[in-house]
């Protein structure tokens, strides 16, 4: 049964997520979780986050099971996975199973151009729906706080003294702010003379590529937090030695500054089931998975927790496996891919406008994609449970092209309709990930081993995950890499920032293709974070706005309410 309090199926997503009744989350979470007030700091009535000294508390409890969700090649629309996340999460708990829900805190970069916001759609959302797409409990602010802290400190270095020698020519540490703006990707700083610092090209990345950001989100506690940050690698002293944040004194005063943001962010869903939201880094430039600390909480307060990964299985799933797991000890028990057969049409070759026309034999066509998605989980010894997210011009003949697809590649699949239907639409999708649980773990494979050279794993990667030939690396990116393995780095995972709308560096290669190059322009080294970024083709770490973005059509209606937020 669906809630006939809320708007029709249709309404804006914020809408319904206004008209749903919120409870007042302490109690909340006492009586679904056994926690209570006094391990919870309140951010009004409906946000709070846990403390830390709760969470060392209970790390001796048993743990509970864990479903990774993930997803085909994504549209620019979005597939919704963080809706399939959501309503998964609510299906399990109206079977009867103690679930959570951990996901990522949106940016606001997207939220204003033009992807816009991650709190789920429809009856699958978690609320408080605007604060969660905004300035949610200030994590965000505090990631760009600190990274700005340690920018200022490095110019502030070289103007007094700069007894650490760095040459100024090569500082590696950028800017960040949370907001989509192309005209801050390279800038000169210093300038006006001696009074103001010295001049030195610069730039600016959106806070979610941050390597702050991932430190947050694979930090194990406070202590290991503040060792991560000491290791950031901000410059090269005019020998090429490396500096660290702990050799100018600044991972102190910026362990500080992200004490509280460390802390889970505890929320719940539209039918009043609990979810963490913690940490956002993107999986097309970054990670792309929530904090490692939200997770393994939540696998000590609930039976199963549904997490989710970023964009499709090839970058979500493959950073999630690769260096999230590689790093925590976590291992998926189950793994769900989200597909739709809008996304298998524009993978069949069907433009976008034309997505909502029937087409069965484009989706027939596109399906190559699913499959090759479908083969990369089971090379890490897990075989997906297929989600057919459904959408309302989804035809029946359509439906069957994709069923047809499962049954041959032996996977099994449920349709959900939990974007219309709530936890409700979702029973089946819940029922086949419980039995899956309850059959038994797959022996989780990485797809790695730590002692491979960097560019080999650069290139595993790219010939068993993404279908292409080889790689090709600049003179820069070679350069860098042999840099990084002579300084100790090369047993750290990569993680490849690369368009998230082709399975190549070129997002009009649909499909499945096979024999492309993939193109490392540039390497960064995250040694805080670690793990090395191969940049490629030609994605970046400070998006632009698109021609007409999202933030033209918000704003505050006659009552002040916010419209317009999706």
């Amino acid at each position: 049964m669906t809630d006939n309090r809320l708007p029709p199926p249709g309404a804006p997503d914020i809408e319904i997520a206004r008209a749903a009744t919120m409870k007042p989350i302490l109690p909340l979470a006492e009586d679904q979780l056994g926690v209570s007030a006094d391990a919870l700091v309140p951010y009004g009535h409906h946000k709070a986050k846990l403390t830390l000294d709760y969470i060392a508390s209970i790390q001796d409890r048993p743990k509970g099971k864990l479903v990774l969700v993930t997803a085909i090649t994504p549209t620019p629309a979005g597939e919704g996975k963080t809706t399939t996340s959501v309503g998964l999460n609510d299906g399990l708990n109206k079977i009867g199973v103690k679930s959570m829900v951990c996901l990522r805190e949106p940016s606001l970069g997207p939220c204003f151009g033009m992807k816009g916001g991650a709190a789920g759609g429809g009856r699958a959302q978690v609320i408080p729906m605007e604060d969660i797409n905004l300035h949610f409990n200030g994590d965000f602010h505090a990631i760009t706080s600190a990274h700005s802290l340690l920018a200022a400190l490095v110019d502030n270095h070289i103007h007094w003294g700069n007894e650490q020698n760095i040459d100024p020519r090569r500082v590696s540490w950028r800017r960040v702010v949370d907001m989509n703006d192309r005209a801050l990707r390279n800038i000169n700083v210093g300038l006006g003379g001696p009074a103001h610092g010295v001049p030195r090209e610069s730039g600016f990345d959106i806070t979610v590529a941050s390597e702050l950001m991932a430190i947050l989100c694979l930090a194990s506690d406070l202590a290991d937090l503040q060792q991560r940050i000491g290791k950031i690698i901000i410059a090269r002293r005019y020998d090429k030695t490396a500096v660290t944040a702990h050799d100018i004194g600044a991972d102190g005063a910026m362990a500080v500054l992200l004490k509280d943001a460390l802390q889970p962010n505890l929320v719940q869903s539209i039918e009043h089931n609990l979810a963490f939201i913690h940490g956002g880094p993107f999986a097309n430039i970054a990670h792309g998975c929530n904090s490692v600390m939200a997770t393994k909480t939540a696998l000590r307060l609930a039976d199963v927790v549904v997490t989710e990964a970023g964009f499709g299985a090839d970058l979500g799933a493959e950073k999630f496996l690769d260096i999230k797991c590689r790093q925590s000890g976590l291992r998926p028990d189950a793994i769900v891919l989200v597909a739709t057969v809008r996304a298998l049409k524009m993978q069949g070759g069907v433009a976008k406008g034309e997505l909502g026309l029937p087409n069965a034999g484009a989706v027939e066509r596109g399906s190559a994609n699913i499959i090759r998605h479908i083969n990369n989980l089971k090379l890490y010894g897990v075989t997906p449970i297929v989600a057919i997210n459904h959408f309302i011009k989804d035809t029946d003949d359509e439906i069957a092209v994709l069923e047809s697809v499962c049954r041959e590649q032996g996977v099994q699949f449920a349709i959900a309709r939990h974007w219309a239907e709530g936890g409700t639409g979702a029973v089946s999708l819940a029922e086949a990930v419980k039995a899956q649980l309850e059959a038994g773990s797959p022996e989780v494979n990485l797809l790695y081993p730590d002692d491979m050279p960097l560019s080999d794993k650069i290139e595993t990667v790219a010939t068993k995950i993404y279908g292409a030939a080889g790689i090709s690396l600049s003179t820069s990116a070679e350069r860098s890499i042999n840099e990084f393995e002579k300084l100790g780095y090369r047993d750290l995972p990569v993680c490849i920032a690369k368009t998230q709308y082709s399975f190549s560096t070129n997002q009009s290669l649909l499909g499945a293709p096979s024999g492309h190059i993939l193109e490392v322009r540039e390497a960064r080294l995250s040694a805080g974070a670690g793990f090395v970024v191969a940049v490629c083709g030609d994605i970046m770490t400070m998006p632009g706005l698109p021609r007409k973005p999202a933030a033209l059509e918000i704003g505050l209606d006659e009552s002040g309410e916010i419209v317009g937020l999706t």
